[in-house]
């Protein structure tokens, strides 16, 4: 594995936008509401296994159950589209299982939120431009990103406030449904 810091810097900006954890705060303040808690830890955890299985095997996993990589991102798609009906409606259509005991930290945050469709199709994309050690290395510090993000959520919600995060969820709404759109409209017709 060779490291170059311009693919390193490249990558890491390719994957925090996709990833866009702070456009995500209002969505993670909402769930751990619902769910009571978050494990900020073991959502990175579970988000970093998930890309680095996918920066590796993506292709074949998607294969073995024979998905397209462009299925797969459509199938992100609607579950981001549902996530942003909630946040832009303030209606609940995902319901959470308090018997897991890891609250909402696996489903919807470490997938499809943080390693979600968009992410580990780009991932898979990437495979095709940049060294596998420079992508991992972008990995590793857009998890570092998520993590502080995931652990300062409670003290973002204080300083902004309910109207603040209200005003944020649904502005953050509108741009996870256009995300979600692009992710079907660029996959669908592929």
């Amino acid at each position: 594995m060779s490291f170059s810091f311009k693919e390193i810097a490249s990558v890491t900006l390719i994957l925090f936008s996709v990833i866009d954890v702070i456009g995500n705060v209002p969505v993670i303040v909402d769930l751990r509401k619902k769910a009571g808690k978050i494990h900020s830890g073991k959502a990175t955890i579970v988000a970093g296994v998930l890309m680095v299985s996918f920066l590796f095997l993506g292709e074949s996993i998607l294969g073995l159950f024979g998905i397209d990589v462009q299925s797969f991102a459509v199938a992100g798609a609607i579950i981001m589209f549902i996530i942003s009906l909630e946040m832009i409606l303030g209606i609940t259509l995902f319901h959470h299982d308090s018997t897991e005991s890891g609250g909402a930290s696996i489903v919807p945050i470490a997938f499809p939120l943080i390693a979600g469709a968009g992410t580990l199709t780009t991932i898979i994309s990437l495979r095709a431009v940049y060294e596998a050690g420079s992508i991992m290395a972008g990995i590793v510090v857009n998890l570092a990103f998520v993590y502080l993000a995931l652990k300062a959520a409670g003290w973002l919600e204080k300083k902004i406030g309910p109207s603040g995060f209200s005003v944020l969820r649904r502005v953050f709404g509108i741009i996870v449904l256009s995300i979600a759109v692009k992710l079907f409209t660029d996959n669908l017709g592929s």
